[in-house]
């Protein structure tokens, strides 16, 4: 894998941005705990000190051992970062008056700066933090202010280290992605090499020279980072992966068979496993979300493991993990506080005794499906909401019964079909019903009835990190709610889910 940029991660919720960021300008980076910067940094290019809710002035500020790359590779700076540089090498940072937060304009840009190359005078940028530098570190010139921040930039003379007090990453930054392209590229000069193609050549031969003639197992869920990790690992091993794809009887309708079928088409060895009754056994009284998320986990790791030892000789198993769940787990506070249990996160019980391979670890879901559009994948397939592991029991609220996962089944098939009958769900990056632990009284046919009420989800968002809800026409949201209750019995309301994601999650449970 290309080790091109190294960014240090100081605790900001927007480190994972500017990693998002640098990806778009096709070069490869990583995010390693300040704490944990790698031993070797021999390849790297670059090298960006992250944002933080730290100030540099409190005792519990994170100090980075920065000998190994200060006027050694180019560093730039961002928010904490330069206001550490400022602090700890012969300038000053106290405390603003104001918290400096939100939307900014550069007042003043020194000229013939490549750092501004194409960025003018005006541009907005986005401040977000409650100290500011008063005086500049020994040897820096100052590079841009705003109105309220004289020293909105500085680079330092004699090493190519460039420091920010706003952040460029964020949406709000109007030149943002052009002023990490000019010190990336121009300044730093780091190839512009990571593509779709150029990642599945690397991974492809990474995962030949891995695994060798080795058998491979991997759970399919019918998702996109499963069927793109399997047709990865496929073009590398052929005939030794073998993929099962287990019916938790959690699906939406007719998924089960829909999803084998459009697997027969790629070539790829694929067992269908029904065992829905297990799932409903184990699920049977339990109401708590994470003992349902639990239950459902341990269900399918016995599933699997069963079916895994029907085939002989199998030395590894294959997850779809993704960059997100692997940064979480190592993030500057450690793993984070359990929100929610992830299904591929956490490893296997020992008894499995199988090597992880986790051939998409290092990228973001976009990434994932840009790669999947470059294996050839079917556009559809790549188009698929997310969905979750544990599937519709986190969807009903309170305990599961067969009658109530065929109500959501259907409730939700005429959700997802009328927002593609509509075009609205390419516009939607997840949707999904859900069935409330509720009757509400209403009148059918002149009699009075106490039936279930179901919620409609639909959200925008990039990765899920953040969300927002979407606003559905009014004409499609009427159609939609009379054709559930007119077509599926049981439910007598419809209600639509406004909660953006935070404070809310995506998921009810």
């Amino acid at each position: 894998m290309q080790h091109n940029v190294l960014i240090l991660d100081f605790g900001s919720q927007y480190t994972q941005l500017i990693a998002r960021r640098v990806r778009e300008l096709n070069i490869f980076c990583e995010i390693f705990p300040y704490n944990h910067i790698p031993s070797d940094l021999s390849s790297y290019k670059a090298v960006i000190l992250g944002g933080s809710p730290f100030s540099v002035r409190g005792e519990d500020a994170p100090h980075p051992d920065l000998s190994q790359i200060r006027g050694k590779l180019p560093l730039l700076a961002v928010c904490y970062g330069a206001q550490y540089l400022a602090h700890f090498s012969g300038g000053e940072v106290a405390a603003s008056n104001t918290r400096e937060y939100g939307r900014a304009n550069l007042s003043f840009i020194k000229e013939n700066e490549m750092f501004f190359e194409d960025v003018a005078v005006n541009s907005q940028v986005w401040m977000s933090h409650s100290d500011s530098i008063k005086a500049l570190p020994t040897n820096a010139v100052k590079l841009a202010s705003t109105h309220d921040v004289e020293f909105a930039a500085y680079k330092i003379e004699g090493e190519t280290t460039y420091a920010i007090q706003y952040h460029p990453e964020v949406f709000h930054s109007t030149d943002g992605s052009k002023m990490l392209e000019n010190f990336l590229v121009k300044i730093a000069e780091v190839p512009q090499t990571f593509t779709p193609n150029a990642f599945v050549e690397e991974m492809v031969a990474e995962l030949k020279e891995k695994v060798g003639n080795d058998k491979v197992v991997l759970g399919l869920s019918g998702g996109v980072d499963s069927t793109v990790a399997a047709v990865l690992l496929h073009q590398a091993i052929g005939k030794n992966l073998y993929c099962i794809f287990v019916n938790n009887g959690l699906l939406r309708k007719n998924e089960f068979q829909s999803v084998l079928d459009q697997y027969e088409g790629m070539g790829l060895n694929v067992k269908g496993v029904d065992a829905s009754e297990r799932f409903y056994a184990a699920l049977a009284g339990v109401t708590d979300p994470e003992l349902k998320r639990k239950a459902i986990g341990n269900a399918f790791i016995e599933v699997f493991d069963a079916e895994s030892q029907l085939i002989e000789d199998v030395t590894w198993l294959a997850q779809g993990t993704i960059y997100p769940d692997v940064i979480e787990s190592v993030s500057v506070k450690g793993p984070s506080a359990t929100i929610k249990s992830h299904h591929n996160v956490g490893g296997l019980p020992d008894y499995m005794k199988l090597k992880i391979v986790e051939p998409l670890r290092m990228l973001f879901k976009d990434e994932v499906r840009r790669v999947g559009a470059s294996l050839g994948i079917d556009p559809e397939l790549l188009g698929r909401h997310p969905f979750p592991g544990p599937g519709l029991s986190i969807r009903i609220l309170g305990d599961i019964t067969l009658e109530k996962v065929q109500i959501l089944q259907d409730v939700d098939a005429v959700f997802i079909d009328g927002l593609k009958s509509w075009g609205l769900y390419d516009k939607v990056w997840q949707a999904g019903a859900i069935l409330l632990p509720v009757n509400s009284v209403g009148v059918m046919g002149d009699e009075r009835t106490y039936e279930k009420v179901v919620a409609l989800r639909a959200v925008e968002s990039t990765d899920g990190m953040t969300a927002d809800w979407v606003h559905l026409p009014y004409e499609f949201l009427m159609k939609v709610s009379n054709d559930i209750i007119n077509k599926v019995k049981g439910v007598n309301r419809v209600v639509y889910d406004i909660s953006s994601k935070p404070p809310a999650t995506i998921e009810w449970e």
